[in-house]
């Protein structure tokens, strides 16, 4: 197997976190390779217009912003390194080791940006029609859908949420839950339940959505699991809030990982992981916001906290704010 020794820094994603990581690095004359993995640009190549990005008041295609990034970060050396995704890596000892299906990386730093997979109900109509019509982020997609009525899949926290969220926009949110009672907390329900624009479906599943690119979502296929009996629901939109997966399998037993297997950053005022050297960043991390500009924005926090560790003799004992800032932030 290929060994790679030629960067200081090897990136693992190329969502808004990692372009922003691998930009801010190979300004500062770093080298640094980024890995893309299996979906390169991360979700946002999945959907269609970002409007909510600062900088593009007519809004921009999400695979056109990600294009974008990646040429800025290449434009000061940056390398990407297309559809290799990691199989594992060795931390515990240094320099540090990222294994690809054919290769090797060997590196003194590494920033994990490698993000979290939304759950999707595993459709191939849901797939298909994803980006048009269907989404997994109420935040991203909610204004597109205003005076439509439209389904959300969940009974939980996230569910809920996104439900509330969407009445700003939809005449009508209808939740639709596999079991009989929601997994919601008590003060998530009560909201939910207590607003108007928002009905519920029980024991129903999902089976088939139904649309076109050129028509988005028209209507689903719904099945009661307790009696079988199929119906067709008329919708113009499905949002899934069922959930999303960190891609954090390869680090299990090596970075420290919360009970929903997010990547845990020990001190207030980093990126750095509980192995020095090691950074994270994006929804890899982040499982309240999930937003582009978040990532992007933990993206320079961890290029700032790899370049700094790589140019201080790798001596970082605290991770706190520089004596004297104190004063200035309370100020």
């Amino acid at each position: 197997m290929e060994r790679i020794t030629d960067y200081q820094v090897v990136i693992i994603g190329s969502g808004p976190a990692g372009c922003t990581a691998a930009l801010y690095l190979s300004r500062a004359n770093i080298k640094v390779v980024v890995l893309e993995g299996l979906q390169p640009g991360g979700q946002l190549t999945i959907t269609t217009e970002v409007e909510n990005y600062p900088g593009f008041p007519e809004g921009i295609l999400g695979p056109t912003l990600m294009d974008n990034m990646r040429k800025q970060a290449e434009r000061f050396g940056a390398t990407f390194s297309p559809l290799e995704p990691v199989e594992s890596v060795r931390f515990l000892s240094h320099p540090f080791e990222v294994q690809t299906e054919s290769k090797v990386y060997v590196a003194p730093a590494v920033i994990v940006a490698s993000g979290a997979s939304a759950k999707q109900i595993g459709l191939p109509s849901e797939l298909a029609l994803l980006g048009f019509g269907v989404s997994s982020c109420a935040t991203c997609d909610g204004f597109f859908f205003k005076g439509k009525e439209i389904v959300v899949v969940g009974g939980g926290d996230s569910a809920m949420e996104e439900a509330t969220f969407l009445t700003k926009f939809a005449s009508k949110v209808t939740v639709v839950h596999r079991r009989s009672e929601l997994r919601a907390s008590k003060i998530m329900q009560d909201r939910a339940l207590a607003n108007p624009k928002i009905s519920f479906i029980f024991d129903t599943t999902v089976d088939e959505v139904i649309g076109s690119k050129e028509t988005g979502v028209t209507s689903l296929k719904l099945r009661n699991l307790r009696t079988n009996a199929t119906t067709d629901f008329a919708t113009q939109g499905l949002f899934v809030a069922i959930g999303h997966t960190p891609n954090t399998a390869p680090y299990v037993g090596q970075l420290d990982l919360d009970q929903a297997g997010y990547i845990c950053l020990p001190h207030r005022h980093s990126t750095v992981t509980n192995i020095q050297g090691v950074f994270a960043c994006g929804d890899v991390v982040d499982h309240v916001y999930r937003q582009a500009i978040t990532a992007a924005g933990s993206g320079c926090m961890a290029a700032l906290d790899c370049e700094r560790w790589l140019t201080h003799e790798r001596i970082t004992e605290r991770w706190d704010l520089p004596v004297g800032e104190e004063e200035r932030v309370d100020s």
